[in-house]
């Protein structure tokens, strides 16, 4: 684990960041949480009274690990209809296949979106027992020996048949960004015990550094599509939890000299996402992806929105591309795009890359824009592609709570 100095300078870094946009955050911060205050309050009250999911809670009979290994199954992977078997199941892309396990990707979903919105509700009313009951959604998932999740995706995402796990899997800790965004709030309440924060911070080093050493974790890192902009965002929020200045670094050069580069085209596009048979959902998850990286990168030394790639396109592009879609969805189709193949109906809904593109540009349209969004889509597979459930954690500073003063 890291120092506290290199944690205080990675956490100064984007304190310093946010002081330097001025009132206009501060302003924005506070247009969030008024935003937000009843739907918070309310799903913080769901969350109180769930019992908190561990994914021992569910035995993965596919699974070739044991009852403390994340287990999920390739989306896209159907049984073989050539086989008695049904072995080795086959790709129909876009097309998730509705038999397949997925109580463990719930179990981690329930719990961070309950941790999520309890640490919102502290940030915004200071009340002590928001955290409390979060620690314990964090004692049973990660930390509890009965119950804890190993700090790997070795059999995530397999494809039965074929793979025990692919690198593939690793998007499915996409969630957990949001998480170690949670934990700096939760660490200011009295009342949140300090062996759980230590706990957590080890359990994210570790996973940290079988992300970075493992075979599917280097894969995963090289993948010329949305899956490496997915890894890196997780690598740079786990990062800045536990003050891994190094990987925080390399996420950042990735990003800048091969991703953006390599992936994004002129007109903010993404050509290969384009080309998949949900086109509209992977360009809206792209989109999200790369403005919240621009977001966690910048400094007041480096702007990473305006980084200039090839021909002068700067990452802000990507914004202006999916804009008019997220306005008007049918202008998608008017220009000749294909609709996706599934869940076409659940897009857009609340995505992040117009609210920090607000708060790179200060242009209006895309925060008026994002506020009349659903921010609690019910079609699983949307929320499944959505990395921040509680933008409030993202804007906010914990030195600042309560956010709402009586």
């Amino acid at each position: 684990m890291a120092t506290r100095s290199t944690l205080a300078a990675i956490m100064c870094g984007l304190l310093v960041t946010l002081a330097s946009r001025g009132s206009s955050t501060n302003a924005l911060v506070n247009a969030v949480a008024q935003l937000d205050e009843s739907r918070i309050l309310q799903l913080a009250s769901e969350a109180i009274n769930r019992a908190p999911p561990a994914i021992t809670d569910s035995r993965a009979t596919n699974s070739a690990g044991g009852l403390h290994d994340y287990f999920s199954q390739a989306d896209y992977y159907w049984p073989n209809p050539h086989t008695k078997s049904g072995f080795p199941y086959l790709n129909r892309d876009g097309y998730s296949n509705p038999t397949n396990f997925s109580e463990h990707r719930l179990a981690l979903r329930t719990m961070k979106d309950s941790v999520a919105a309890l640490a919102a509700a502290y940030s915004l009313t200071g009340n002590d027992a928001y955290a409390v009951k979060a620690q314990e959604f964090l004692r049973v998932f990660f930390l509890d020996p009965a119950t804890r999740m190993n700090p790997s995706l070795n059999y995530a995402q397999a494809i039965l048949g074929t793979d025990k796990g692919t690198q593939l899997g690793i998007i499915d800790t996409l969630h957990l960004a949001e998480l170690a965004v949670a934990i700096p709030f939760l660490e200011k309440s009295p009342s949140f015990d300090p062996a759980v924060d230590a706990g957590m911070k080890q359990w994210f080093t570790n996973y940290i550094r079988w992300m970075t050493t493992s075979s599917n974790g280097k894969q995963e890192m090289r993948a010329p599509n949305n899956h490496s902009i997915a890894y890196d965002l997780q690598i740079a929020c786990f990062a800045r939890l536990v003050g891994d200045q190094k990987n925080f670094d390399l996420a950042r050069q990735r990003f800048e000299r091969t991703q953006l580069p390599g992936q994004m085209a002129t007109t903010g596009s993404f050509p290969r996402e384009l080309k998949r048979t949900k086109p509209f959902g992977y360009s809206n998850f792209q989109a999200d992806n790369v403005a919240i990286l621009c977001f966690l990168f910048s400094t007041p030394q480096t702007n990473v929105w305006q980084f200039r790639l090839p021909k002068k396109v700067t990452a802000e592009r990507t914004t202006q591309f999916i804009y008019p879609y997220l306005a008007n969805k049918q202008q998608w189709l008017e220009e000749g795009r294909r609709m996706d193949v599934e869940h076409w109906d659940g897009w857009p809904v609340r995505q992040a890359s117009l609210l920090f593109a607000y708060v790179e540009t200060s242009n209006a349209t895309y925060f008026d824009l994002w506020k009349t969004l659903n921010p609690d889509p019910s079609d699983l597979e949307v929320r499944r592609n959505l990395a921040i459930t509680q933008p409030l954690l993202w804007l906010a500073q914990p030195a600042e709570i309560p956010l709402l003063v009586p």
